[in-house]
């Protein structure tokens, strides 16, 4: 989509700002937010320039807080990490559930990446412009259009801006807003915020489990101590047999090596390697029997080892992930009332499955969605990311709307 297609479809949203029900609050913040584009822009950029790497995020949360505090609103961070931002209902909602939108702080990148945020022609270029700095900024303009503009939601709302969403994080920060003494347990509904676009509307959560497995044998010195079980070469023979296991089509199933490692000298006996496996698919169970085989792969292939060298290795596996499965059906209203919005917008909707931080409450049976916050981008998780502003502040307005539908104001 061009800039100039994004513009057309910028003011097709706009002629279908005002509905039969829209209170005056809520046509000034549609009104408002319609003049934000620069400004959500700019705050992307601030954003995607204070690095958030996995379990460091901590300068960018304080950048989220200094952004929201002059609303005269109190955020809170928990105790996690999570900076967490409350806009009351009526005087009539206080009783109601709340509505949760969540946009993630963290980036994949490790906090050694160089964080050089460009502007390239039309794109912005550089680690994490786009995921989630893009989420963050719309959230942030979202909440400002409805303080400023004085919406009063018959549900509470809370803006949950949340760390552990990329990679190791393993959902840490909603895994703990979810926690099983947590009220937003009952929550009416979550929607995340997260990356770029308008089409895609996540509403099946893609689950993973992340493994370490490992493999130990005595070691020993590469020369008078060859013939050796040789954990090494346990690893390759296991690697090979992962990667010969045939996977389910439907529902789609990958597994894939990531890392490995071991040793301690180009002239030792490994005693010990590793590797790393992401495996993925929408399906629980998929997922189990995967792991079943997986750990079946293992045992021969330690045993393979075993029986040509001297010495007994040892095998573990380690669960360093676990993101669970679920889906929100596609005729709740929810997902409807996203995808009618959507349409308004010009766009066609596209109905998909990835892992965000909407998995856990989609996993706990509350009705969630991930949505993008408008605009293209590209390199994603890559040092060349790249953003173009294409519709403004469509993805804020987008966001508004379904807000008004569902938090009642």
């Amino acid at each position: 989509m061009t800039v100039s297609q994004g513009a057309v479809k910028f003011r097709a949203m706009k002629r279908e700002e005002k509905g039969p029900g829209d209170s005056k609050q809520l046509l000034a913040a549609r009104s408002w937010l319609s003049s934000q584009s620069q400004a959500i822009l700019d705050d992307q950029i601030e954003i995607a320039r204070t690095p958030a790497p996995p379990f460091q995020e901590r300068a960018r949360a304080e950048l989220v807080t200094s952004k929201v505090e002059p609303l005269d609103l109190e955020p809170e961070l928990d105790d996690i990490g999570n900076v967490l931002v409350p806009l009351p209902p009526n005087g009539s909602g206080t009783d109601r559930q709340p509505v949760i939108i969540a946009a993630h702080l963290d980036t994949v990148f490790e906090a050694e990446t160089p964080v050089r945020i460009r502007n390239v022609g039309r794109r912005w270029i550089g680690p994490g412009i786009a995921d989630n700095a893009r989420g963050l900024a719309v959230a942030i303009s979202v909440v400002r259009a409805l303080v400023q503009c004085h919406v009063q939601p018959r549900h509470p709302i809370v803006f949950a801006f949340t760390v552990g969403e990329e990679g190791s994080g393993d959902l840490r920060g909603v895994k703990h807003l979810f926690n099983p003494e947590s009220p937003f347990r009952s929550a009416e509904a979550f929607i995340a915020l997260d990356g770029s676009g308008l089409r895609r509307i996540v509403h099946r959560a893609l689950g993973s489990r992340r493994y370490r497995v490992s493999i130990r044998g005595p070691g020993g010195h590469s020369w008078s101590d060859w013939g050796r079980a040789n954990p090494a070469h346990a690893i390759g023979r296991f690697i090979h047999g992962v990667a010969s296991l045939e996977l389910p089509r439907e529902p789609r199933t990958t597994l894939t090596v990531t890392r490995l490692g071991g040793g301690v000298s180009v002239n030792a006996i490994p005693a010990e390697c590793w590797v790393d496996l992401d495996l993925r698919s929408e399906s629980g169970n998929v997922l189990q029997t995967t792991e079943n085989r997986i750990r079946k792969a293992l045992g021969a292939a330690a045993s393979a080892e075993g029986a040509r060298g001297e010495g007994r290795l040892t095998t573990a596996v380690e669960l360093i992930g676990d993101r669970p499965t679920g889906r929100l059906p596609a005729s709740h209203p929810l997902m409807t009332t996203a995808i009618k919005i959507t349409e308004a917008l010009g766009e066609l909707p596209e109905p998909a499955a990835s892992s965000t931080d909407a998995n856990v409450p989609i996993s706990l049976g509350i009705p969630a969605i991930a949505l993008g916050g408008g605009g293209l981008s590209g390199d994603a998780h890559s040092e060349r990311e790249w953003f173009e502003d294409t519709d403004g502040a469509a993805g804020a307005l987008r966001m508004v709307s379904l807000l008004a539908s569902i938090a009642k104001f």
